[in-house]
Formats: structure tokens, sequence, C-alpha cells
């Protein structure tokens, strides 16, 4: 059974009720488009990107870390300063050279491609980061999470052969197909993004028709249903673009994959063959959530702040039914950390059993111990979708609902003898 908790609309604006969460504020003396996280938003932040490391780290991918800045010269090979200088920051004089905030984390990634020889051996090589980088967005765009001038991106590059590339694609779109299913969102659509007309692309039909080739072969074999687009590009490359609608149904980019033959042209990146000789390697850029904030706030919208619980910022409230209980309650938040998950007291000072359990009515799991389940240490279990699974050992259910945090189910709880496959929730891509 998926859970569809019980609060009226599911849908809501992320702006609004993500002030109302305590997930992200704005301030103007720190600017339009500038968003910090509260601690709540911090831990929804943190718990998602530690869940995209770990599917990378599984996925094969080697992480890094590479810096927010960098020289007018590193954007000018890649491309980005003739193609795409309306909306990055403008440069900063250091010490007689122009530095700039990045607008992207590509050429980096093939900067330490090319840090050294690299083998055949070696490839394919996948390079993961979550990193900032930043866009010059006008004000009058700028909205919540969905569009900011500081973005904290889940980004990646896996530096191949061509023979390895359609694989390599196809085990990106498996990737984000795992993740929507964990996070329990759904794809609207997908597009391949192809060039358009004007100066904004690469000049290179021949790049083009390769890539866009190659895209259609991805999507056709891991056969999922897309429409062409032309004009939505990025300007080296076509790219797959993984579409998301929020609660007005507006739609947006959430997760890409893209092709790109023109940056390691430019970076003059090559690997030694079977061969001897030197040979180029293709570029794989792919996301599989986009960036941090849209992601946010998409689920937000998507859940209405009624997380998957292995995302909520509290998965479990625990209410003594009067102060006898208080330590007993303490006591299982302790059990609680000891088993990963994320818990808290809601003791008898903040109102009647009734008013707390409303209070609580966001976080998955409600834990309530009375007389009778502290003198037999268990606990009465209610359930966000409404499930009341009833009194028992504590240790037991705090075991089962670690199991189910722990494997990212979208599903709240499990009768006996269900197995993984039952109930599984949330929408694949």
């Amino acid at each position: 059974m998926q859970d569809q908790h019980a609060v009226p609309g599911h849908r809501h604006d992320h702006r609004r009720l993500g002030r109302e969460l305590g997930i992200f504020g704005t301030d103007p003396l720190i600017g339009a488009g500038l968003p910090y996280w509260l601690p709540d938003g911090a831990v929804v932040r943190h718990t998602l990107e530690e869940y995209i490391r770990t599917a990378e780290r599984r996925g094969g991918y080697r992480h890094v870390y590479s810096p927010v800045l960098g020289k007018r010269e590193l954007y000018e090979i890649s491309g980005h300063w003739s193609h795409y200088s309306d909306d990055m920051f403008p440069p900063v004089d250091l010490g007689g050279e122009q530095v700039v905030l990045r607008p992207s984390l590509c050429p980096h990634h093939a900067v330490i491609f090319r840090s050294r020889g690299r083998s055949y051996r070696e490839l394919p090589l996948r390079i993961a980061e979550l990193g900032a980088m930043f866009r010059s967005e006008l004000s009058g765009v700028l909205g919540g999470l969905t569009r900011v001038r500081s973005i904290q991106l889940n980004d990646a590059h896996i530096f191949c052969t061509l023979d390895q590339v359609t694989e390599e694609a196809r085990a990106a779109l498996e990737l984000i197909r795992a993740a929507y299913q964990a996070l329990g969102i759904r794809a609207a659509r997908y597009r391949l993004s192809l060039a358009g007309e004007g100066g904004k692309y690469v000049a290179d039909p021949g790049m083009w028709r390769r890539a866009a080739a190659l895209l259609t072969d991805v999507l056709e074999r891991s056969g999922l249903p897309y429409e062409a687009v032309e004009g939505e590009a990025a300007f080296y490359g076509p790219k797959i673009d993984v579409q998301v609608t929020d609660s007005a149904g507006r739609e947006s980019t959430l997760s890409t994959v893209q092709i790109d033959f023109h940056q390691p042209e430019r970076f003059d990146l090559h690997y030694t063959g079977a061969d001897g000789g030197r040979h180029r390697p293709v570029m794989v850029h792919r996301s599989i959530i986009g960036s941090v904030e849209r992601a946010v706030a998409h689920l937000i919208e998507q859940h209405g702040g009624a997380f998957p619980a292995w995302l909520a910022p509290t998965q479990l409230v625990v209410l003594p039914v009067s102060d006898a209980e208080v330590p007993h309650a303490a006591a299982l938040v302790q059990r609680c950390a000891e088993h990963g998950l994320r818990a808290e007291v809601e003791g008898p000072e903040r109102g009647s059993l009734g008013a707390r359990v409303r209070q609580a009515r966001l976080v998955p799991y409600q834990a309530v111990i009375g007389a009778r389940e502290a003198a037999a240490g268990q606990v009465a279990l209610r359930l966000r979708d409404g499930r009341r699974p009833g009194p028992q050992p504590a240790e037991a259910a705090l075991s089962r609902i670690a199991a189910l945090v722990g494997a990212h189910r979208t599903v709240l709880w499990e009768e006996e003898g269900d197995g993984a496959g039952n109930g599984g929730g949330g929408g694949g891509v």
C-alpha cells in the first residue's frame, strides 16, 4: 500500500509550504535567488545527497571536489564564454587574472580527466560531484527553490569509448528510474532535446547528428516513449531531459543525460588505446536529480510535506500519554538513534494526545506510550496514512521501521509475509 497521508490536497506551492515546514527561507540581506536552508531542510538535503552518493558509488562512480571558481580562459576553452556568458556572473580581477563563478562543473571534470595519462583499461571513468555552480538569473524569474542563483548540482561525467556510450547512458537512465521510485515521484515525459536555430549552439552538424542518433538509440532500447523538441539542447550537444510537473501543472527538467563530443575535443582529451595510439573519449553528462534545490521543491509539492519516511526530517514522534511515561519516551528516542532513525518526543506539555497527533500528522510514524505500553516495553504505533498496527514490542517495531527506511521504501508498513515487491509504492521513471 502506498502512503497517502491524510492532509487534504497532496500538491502544494513549495514556496509557502517550504517556509511553514521550516525547510528554507530567504532574506533581502542575503539576496534574491539565494535561499538558506533551515535545520529540517538541511536534514532533507543531507539525506538526499547521501542517497545519491551511495547510489553513485554502487554504480561505479568516483567522487571528486572541484573549486567553484575558474579562470575565464577555462570557460573560453569549454565554449561557455562564447555560448553561455549571458547566464554567467561577470569575471573578477585577481592579481592580473580574471576568475569566474562557474556556471557548470563539466570543464573542471574535463581538466581532472586530463590531469594524467589515461589508458583504455580505465574506461569508462565515471566522475561524480555534488557541487555548487552559479547562474546570473534575472530577478523577475527567481522563485523559491526552483529558480535560484546558487545551485547545488548532482552532476557526473563519464569518459568512455564510443562503443561504451549507449550502455553508459542507459545505465544513467536506470539510476534515474531507481531514484524516482525511492522518492515517490514520476516523470511526466521524456524529451529528446535537439539544437534549434540561432548561434547559441556549437556549429558542427556532424557532431549533432551523431550524438542525437546515439541518444535516440538509448531511448528506444530502454523502451521509453519520448518526443524530440528543437531548441532545448545544451550548447554543446543534445540531451535526454526527464520532465516533471509542479502543482500548477508547469513543466520543468529534473534529470538529464547528455552526449558530448565537443568538450573532449576542446580540452584535447585522450586516452591510450589497446593499439598504443591516442584516442578521443566521449563525454557523457548525467544528473540523477538535477539541482538539489529543484528536487526538494518538487518533493515538497509532490508529497505536500509528507516526505517518504527515509527522507522525512523527523521519522518518528514519540507521544507519552502522561508525564509518567516521559522517561520511557526519552529512552525510546535513544533507541531510535541507535537504529539510525530521527525521532523526537512530544510530551504532554504540548497539549492533549489528540492535539499532538494532529500536530505530527506529517511525521511517518507516531509511537504512543501509555501506562500499559510502558510496563510491557511496547509502543502503540500510528502511521501517517491512518493505519494503526497496534501495540507491539518497541524493539521489533523499530527494527521493522529501520529496515523499510534503510531500503528507501515508500511504503510505511508491511504485514508479516508481505514481500518486497508488494505495496512497493512510488512511481518509476
